[in-house]
């Protein structure tokens, strides 16, 4: 009874939006996508939704791992006991990425996930490929088949909402409708509320610190975290390539079997220990940070770019494929570093 009530309230939030979508800014498949990313009946105990390990008060990324970095770094369960191997990264300004594909260079672009295997090869859309993996993810929200999850949304009081957008009769296939959650969720989460571009940086507001902290980002930082505007609204602050910055074993998760980045997924040792590329978006909120959350501060990360071959750093997990370009002993004093951290932080929405 209180899940219908809570899902009837949100219908209702939908009803008033609906009559006013240039209002809230929201077209009726990502008012849809919006009540499903909120949705804990996607889990098997109706304890986690999307929105769970993705909520806007930390960047769109875990608020329970933001809230403790030092000893949280991944995400509990549908069960409360299981923990999932990586840290949840920010599902704000994912929407940009590509399919997975391969440069000029015959460098990895696109994907989704740290590993990049939600490819975008099955739906065209990597973001919508990502809604997928975790209802069915025995570690995650652990639901037992797709036909569970579309359940949901046919005994939902936001049935007649899907068809509006989907049409009717588009719950009857299991596969197909799980693939309208998917994109529906992903239209969401590349609308105007979850995309907002409305940082100080975007307003032009920066004190001379953060203005200084800027100048050497874009010396040090922006072949990867790329300042170029592609969007028309403003810079990602990633390129949405793979890398391995040497990041070392997490001793919280020293029981975890090496993991091998897309190179674990794609079958390819030229790939190991490369992890894609994360915008930088809202990074202020989104602690701890690297595919393992080794590192529980900004200003950790940053010193770890800065001195990881001269610091007494522990050794990578990957030592293959080390990343020795752009990093390791670039020479920023402490004051500069603080001032790329002041920066760093401007990027909140």
């Amino acid at each position: 009874m209180v899940k219908k009530a809570i899902t009837g309230a949100l219908i209702l939030l939908f009803t008033v939006a609906v009559g006013a979508v240039s209002a809230a800014g929201l077209t009726h498949m990502e008012q849809l996508g919006k009540i499903m990313y909120q949705e804990k009946d996607f889990s098997l105990n109706a304890t986690q939704s999307c929105q769970t390990c993705h909520h806007h008060v930390a960047g769109f990324a875990d608020p329970t791992n933001s809230r403790d970095p030092y000893f949280t770094v991944v995400s509990l369960g549908d069960d409360g006991v299981s923990k999932g191997g990586r840290n949840a990264p920010t599902a704000a300004y994912a929407g940009f990425s590509p399919v997975l594909q391969q440069d000029e260079r015959g460098e990895y672009v696109g994907g989704m996930f740290w590993d990049g295997r939600a490819t975008g090869w099955t739906l065209g859309d990597p973001l919508a490929e990502q809604a997928q993996g975790p209802p069915l993810n025995p570690v995650e929200m652990n639901m037992p088949s797709k036909d569970s999850v579309v359940q949901v949304v046919r005994d939902s009081n936001y049935t007649h909402v899907f068809y509006e957008v989907f049409g009717e009769g588009s719950l009857v296939d299991a596969d197909l409708a799980y693939d309208f959650i998917a994109l529906a969720i992903a239209a969401y989460e590349r609308s105007n509320e979850v995309q907002t571009f409305s940082s100080r940086f975007d307003q032009g507001n920066l004190s001379e610190k953060e203005q200084s902290g800027m100048d050497l980002f874009a010396t040090n930082c922006s072949q990867c975290h790329s300042m170029t505007d592609v969007t028309g609204k403003g810079p990602l602050f990633t390129n949405y390539t793979y890398a391995n910055i040497g990041v070392p074993v997490n001793p919280l998760l020293a029981d975890n079997p090496v993991d091998l980045g897309l190179g674990g997924f794609l079958g390819d040792s030229m790939q190991n220990g490369k992890f894609k590329v994360p915008t930088l978006r809202n990074v202020g909120l989104s602690a701890p940070y690297s595919h393992n959350g080794y590192f529980a501060t900004l200003k950790d990360i940053v010193n770890f770019k800065n001195t990881r071959d001269v610091g007494g750093w522990e050794k990578p997990e990957v030592v293959a494929n080390l990343n020795t370009a752009d990093m390791g002993n670039l020479g920023l004093t402490d004051q500069e570093v603080d001032d790329v951290v002041a920066f760093l932080m401007t990027l909140t929405d």
